[in-house]
């Protein structure tokens, strides 16, 4: 895009989206979410949560993530979580609906490269782990991941941003009351 810079002199800025131009945020003021980041506690044991690690091309190597995705047309975060959760793990996920709305909304994901806006989906997964939902192209291993593993990975592997503040955010929850930082 064309830019100006505070002396008015005109230089041009380079940025991703996926969204077509008329859909630009910088056109329509908007905040839908492009994708969602998943927050899976396992429901059997809530002191363990439910991570990927995930080959990304951009870094040339794995990175430790929660599973994500891209929210369809029509499509609320919600169900996104669901399909995604399934697709990536083939596990079931069920949403949790308590606390409160504004943790839940969009925020800008990278504003100094993209237009690109998530939300998190905070809930419980369960069921078996499966790789045959995953798209051909997705390099992907599922871990259960305590406390301890939790904190191994945050102190020695590369991860993404998202997953190392929600991960911070797990290594502080008391089992009696996972989602109490919710409220």
């Amino acid at each position: 895009m064309d830019a100006l810079t505070h002396s008015g002199r005109p230089f041009s800025y380079y940025f991703v989206s996926r969204n077509p131009e008329e859909k630009l945020k910088i056109r329509t003021g908007g905040l839908n979410p492009e994708g969602i980041v998943i927050y899976p506690l396992w429901g059997e044991d809530p002191e363990k949560i439910v991570l990927i690690r995930q080959y990304r091309y951009p870094a040339g190597d794995y990175l430790y993530e929660l599973p994500a995705g891209l929210v369809d047309a029509g499509e609320t975060p919600e169900e996104a979580a669901v399909r995604e959760m399934k697709e990536e793990t083939g596990l079931d996920f069920e949403a949790y609906r308590g606390g409160k709305e504004m943790y839940r909304r969009p925020f800008f994901l990278g504003p100094g490269f993209t237009d690109e806006t998530g939300g998190a989906v905070f809930g419980y997964a369960s069921g078996k782990i499966d790789g045959s939902f995953r798209e051909d192209s997705e390099d992907i291993e599922v871990i259960l991941a305590d406390k301890q593993e939790a904190e191994r990975i945050l102190e020695r592997e590369k991860t993404s941003l998202r997953c190392a503040y929600l991960l911070i955010q797990f290594l502080h929850m008391e089992k009696k009351a996972p989602f109490a930082f919710l409220e």
